[in-house]
């Protein structure tokens, strides 16, 4: 084996994260599986412990795998994605996956337009919005708190939906046909609430996407949402 190596002009510890990545892209390795040891893997390709270690130390950075003190390096949880440019539920994100959708109601209510609310939908500070809080786990997973405002001149039906059989993109979809959005995307701290929605430590990183969606010649939504730095990615194509 190690002769085999030699002979390829591939560094050896990149060979080795080749192999490791190959074996959890064929699925033989899934989620929270062990992965073999680094004492394994020196037999395996008959090289150096410290050639292991890089490759195993590199997927570990990358979040590739995990490593437990004192029980092994295991398949980390993978990234989920979600992409920019299309607009789309995160429950159909989700299933385009394979995996289950269902959320969690924390808050929805009517509420008075603040100052910074007011000039983000350019309406006078006082004027009634409407307010929602929903954590959407994948399988059993928190990975998104949408923090939602809605104009109530754009889906006056809002609060009678059930956040359980709809998601407040497909309802607004269809009372408000999006006519254009701007987004920004930053890596921020989860305060104490978010943190705890999304079953993560306070101030751990978060990505947040925040995202005005203008419908019927009007700002119809205004919405953040958090998701666990460790979880998830945001993918794009251009071109």
């Amino acid at each position: 084996m190690e002769q085999q190596i030699a002979q390829d002009t591939t560094p050896i510890f990149q060979r080795i994260k080749d192999y490791l990545l190959g074996e959890i892209a064929a699925g033989r390795w899934k989620e929270g599986d062990v992965v073999p040891s680094e004492q394994a893997l020196v037999r395996q390709f008959g090289v150096s412990r410290m050639t292991v270690n890089r490759a195993v130390r590199e997927l570990t950075a990358e979040q590739v795998l995990t490593r437990r003190q004192g029980s092994g390096t295991y398949v980390a949880p993978q990234k989920y994605q979600a992409t920019l440019v299309e607009i789309r539920s995160i429950a159909d994100e989700i299933r385009a996956r394979g995996h289950r959708h269902h959320s969690s109601l924390h808050l929805l209510d009517k509420a008075r337009a603040s100052e910074l609310l007011a000039l983000q939908f350019a309406l006078a500070p006082g004027q009634p919005l409407f307010h929602s809080v929903i954590v959407h786990f994948e399988n059993e997973v928190p990975i998104q708190v949408e923090d939602r405002w809605v104009n109530p001149a754009c889906a006056p039906d809002y609060l009678a939906q059930d956040f359980a059989a709809i998601t407040p993109n497909e309802h607004l979809m269809k009372a408000a046909p999006l006519q254009s959005a701007s987004y920004s995307i930053e890596a921020l701290p989860a305060p104490r609430d978010i943190a705890a929605m999304l079953a993560i430590g306070p101030r751990q990183c978060c990505l947040v996407l925040k995202r005005k969606t203008h419908a019927l010649g009007q700002i119809a939504s205004v919405v953040t949402m958090w998701h666990p730095g460790q979880l998830y990615q945001f993918t794009g194509k251009v071109g």
